[in-house]
């Protein structure tokens, strides 16, 4: 065979495996299991160490799917005996399920050997060197150890290792053969327990689907045909051999010919051993089966007999090894950068009160860097998508629904609307003193000026406490994310956030409390808009007092800044109307400062607020917190989680395996390489 053979078999598709399985059949006139092993030895055996090596890594534990040829079967359909004349050793018979675990079977060619050499390797790791003799009665024991020594299934393997000559170079796993209805000792579910074992094997797309009919019974009532069509519908990588020819001659060309059941790599006959018929006359037996019975003989030779069978498996094992290769280098590439970057970006491991210390720090570092951004500088880059943590803007958000909020008008009472003025004739009467005629009281506008402030001081508390409420959720949310690694401090990290926004919320409530006590304290303003809005207001007075003085004239008039109102009720207080209508003006273009204030000073207040905390409350309370009391709350630190202990190793460990396996396929492929290039 040519040594660019396996670089041409990784692009051949099922058809192309039947045309020259057919063409490698009629080029030799006496196929043996020995010329078969030594035709392909070469080529196959470093594909089927380097797939064996992956497997034996357990590469599979990271999600890795390797070539495997994988045998299916109802119950006494014959899948033992197949292997057994593959591998030309006995199995384990009786009634029942004979293979209650997954069987791995690694045959290897050793044309030095002289006698067999077996080996059982467990689950578990454990290796047992036993004899052809003895091997039935070792797998027995290992499979009662792993799944009971009653009729119960397990889905962990064994492995079989058998060097001996003349076989052929395959590794093919068996499965616990498929039976309905459970027999004595059996699990009432044992069909739904093997079926899951068996679709766990053969659902990878990597996986070569041998699939064991009887000659004796209908090939689309068969349960291992429904199995392996709901994973590989077009039959593309499922190759059928039919046992027990010999017992059912009769319309067996036509079923393997018409294919009623989408076996899209084709049929393989066979004839197993009887009795106490050695291999070799087996194989002497199944020659001439096919070559002289009247039916049987009409089977294309390319479809009949165990050389045949191990030749096909063979080819088909090695395309699919070198066709998937590629695919799994790329796999454990990528597998491998992934969790070596998940492991550097873990926190290291923490050996003394220094590096907790500097750990600590780290992650307070982190903190204040994501906090300003999403709170001072308004950038999301770290949460994009997830508008909640877009800090500037929700401020922002909130103090435009508190400016919403403050009215801006200056508020009226509830029966202004009926009353013109009357609440501010009524103060007007109530601090009147001896003065000088219509001489406006600054008593009677600070009285009126905190009534109207006390119907709005709630509303900067609601927002300083929405403000801080939004502000420890944020912060709480970031500084758990950049501590997830060590969860034994945050509760520590929880307390001192919390203490730190009681901090924040009684600043804002002293803030907000001065402001509103500021307002109460005078009647101050720098503001042009004052004395502009005071003015225009009063062009209003002489129209407003014609028609409180002249009962002739309409009493409901429209004025600058009040719109249409009735008069008629101040005809009574003519005495006090004007000084009420320039009280009212006052008050109206005053309120504008007042709300200005209060918007402009809370604004600022809450920004310089958010920034200190980012900057420099939230590091000297976390510090307080763990540092202090003798470092207590980083001494925790030194107690790694289980959780971030466990995903350490894990890590390490699948490095490992990953770079073990990435060196196990870089090596074939290199031979790949050098053999496509001779």
């Amino acid at each position: 065979m040519s040594k660019k053979l396996l670089p041409i078999m990784a692009t051949k598709s099922a058809k192309d495996l039947v045309g020259d399985s057919k063409a490698l059949v009629a080029a030799s006139d006496v196929v043996t299991g020995s010329a078969i092993a030594e035709s392909y030895n070469d080529q196959i055996r470093p594909l089927l160490d380097a797939v064996d090596r992956l497997r034996h890594l357990k590469v599979t534990q990271e999600g890795i799917q390797l070539p495997t040829i994988v045998v299916v079967g109802d119950q006494s359909s014959g899948k033992s005996s197949v292997l057994e004349s593959l591998a030309g050793i006995s199995l384990p018979r009786g009634q029942g399920i004979c293979t209650r675990v997954p069987l791995v079977m690694r045959l290897q060619d050793d044309p030095s050997a002289d006698s067999p050499k077996l080996q059982l390797e467990h689950s578990n790791g454990r290796v047992v060197t036993t004899s052809e003799a003895k091997v039935a009665d070792a797998i027995n024991a290992a499979t009662a150890e792993i799944a009971g020594s009653g009729k119960g299934i397990s889905d962990a393997p064994i492995t079989l290792v058998v060097r001996k000559r003349g076989v052929p170079d395959l590794t093919i796993v068996d499965l616990p053969g498929i039976t309905r209805v459970p027999v004595q000792g059996q699990p009432d579910d044992i069909y739904d327990q093997i079926a899951k074992i068996i679709k766990e094997y053969i659902a990878p797309k990597e996986s070569i689907i041998l699939n064991v009919l009887s000659a004796t019974v209908d090939f689309p009532t068969c349960e291992s045909i429904r199995m392996s069509q709901q994973v590989d519908r077009t039959g593309e990588r499922t190759l059928a051999v039919v046992t027990k020819a010999d017992k059912a001659p009769e319309g067996l060309l036509e079923k393997v010919t018409m294919d009623d059941v989408n076996i899209g790599l084709g049929y393989v006959c066979v004839r197993n051993r009887i009795g106490e018929e050695t291999y070799d006359q087996a194989r002497v037996e199944e020659e001439r089966l096919f070559k002289y019975h009247p039916l049987l003989s009409k089977i294309d030779k390319s479809m009949v007999g165990i050389p045949v069978l191990a030749q096909r498996l063979m080819q088909i094992q090695a395309t699919i090894i070198a066709k998937c290769l590629p695919d799994i280098v790329k796999q454990i590439n990528d597998r491998l950068s992934r969790h070596s970057s998940e492991l550097d970006q873990m926190p290291p491991d923490l050996n003394n009160v220094a590096d907790a210390v500097r750990a600590f720090f780290h992650i307070v570092k982190q903190v204040c860097a994501s906090l300003e951004k999403v709170l001072v500088r308004g950038e999301f880059d770290e949460f994009p998508d997830d508008r909640h943590f877009h800090g500037t803007a929700r401020i922002a958000e909130k103090m435009d629904g508190y400016k919403r909020r403050l009215p801006a008008e200056c508020p009226k009472s509830s029966d202004d609307d009926a009353m013109f003025l009357m609440e501010e004739v009524r103060v007007l009467e109530e601090t009147k003193g001896i003065n000088l005629p219509n001489f406006l009281l600054r008593s009677a506008f600070l009285v009126l000026l905190k009534k109207k402030v006390e119907t709005v001081m709630h509303v900067p508390h609601e927002l300083v406490n929405e403000v801080w409420g939004y502000v420890e959720d944020v912060v709480m949310n970031i500084l758990l994310k950049h501590s997830e690694n060590f969860p034994q401090v945050q509760p520590s990290c929880r307390r001192a956030v919390q203490t730190l926004m009681d901090k924040a919320r009684a600043r804002s409530a002293q803030h907000v409390k001065e402001l509103i006590e500021m307002e109460l304290v005078s009647d101050y303003t720098a503001n042009p808009d004052y004395m502009r809005t005071w003015t225009e207001i009063m062009e209003g007075h002489d129209s407003f007092m014609e028609a409180v003085e002249d009962g002739s004239k309409p009493a409901r008039i429209t004025l600058e800044g009040f719109g249409e109102v009735d008069v008629s009720h101040l005809r009574a207080h003519a005495g006090l109307a004007g000084q009420a209508f320039d009280l009212r003006a006052r008050l109206t273009a005053y309120w504008r400062s007042i709300v200005l204030r209060l918007v402009d000073g809370l604004a600022l207040h809450v920004l310089r607020g958010v920034k200190r905390l980012v900057e420099h409350d939230l590091e000297a309370e976390l510090a307080d917190e763990l540092l202090g009391n003798k470092m207590a709350g980083v001494e925790r630190m030194l107690a790694p989680s289980p959780s971030t202990g466990a995903k350490r190793e894990r890590l390490k460990k699948s490095i490992v395996l990953l770079r073990q396996s990435k060196e196990v396929v870089a090596n074939i492929m290199d031979r790949i390489s050098a053999a496509g290039e001779v």
